[in-house]
């Protein structure tokens, strides 16, 4: 064999095997997030809170228990979380949301808020109107991209 061959099949062999691990890696994964996606549906409460402010900041910085910054990996505790400071009952406390809904909590205002231990899943019963997100400018690459694929016809007007 040449050792042209010889060189494609080691990388094809070392490529099938990392998709195998990733394969079972992603498994374990996907079983994992399952269990904790049940636990917080088990977990979950309304409850009536006034939004005094909310960021994106490091786990450190948000002012949440000693106890939950152990509990994290230590990957992940330099990372920027969804951080909503919130009124709720007679004590302000520091929740964690889901970074699908950060942008629609409203900021000074009361809201029903469903909540699991310190992290918010869901928010509804707003009070009074939501104001209209601010739609993000795109850059310009982005826009001459749309611009092509409208001509291409691949976009509908």
């Amino acid at each position: 064999m040449s050792t042209l061959t010889i060189v494609l099949l080691v990388i094809l062999a070392i490529l099938i095997i990392a998709v195998v691990v990733l394969y079972f890696l992603g498994k374990k994964a996907q079983k994992k997030q399952n269990e904790q996606q049940a636990q917080i549906e088990a977990m979950k409460q309304t409850v009536s809170m006034l939004v005094i402010d909310k960021k994106r900041m490091r786990l450190k910085d948000a002012g949440l228990p000693q106890m939950v910054i152990d509990q994290t990996p230590k990957m992940l505790r330099n990372s920027k979380l969804p951080i909503v400071k919130a009124k709720v009952g007679p004590q302000i406390m520091s929740l964690i949301c889901e970074e699908k809904i950060f942008d629609s909590v409203p900021v000074k205002k009361e809201v029903k808020a469903v909540v699991s231990g310190i992290y918010i899943t869901d928010v509804k019963g707003l009070h009074g109107k939501q104001p209209a997100v601010p739609t993000k400018k795109k850059s310009k690459f982005k826009q001459l991209v749309e611009k092509a694929q409208e001509k291409a016809g691949a976009k509908p007007v």
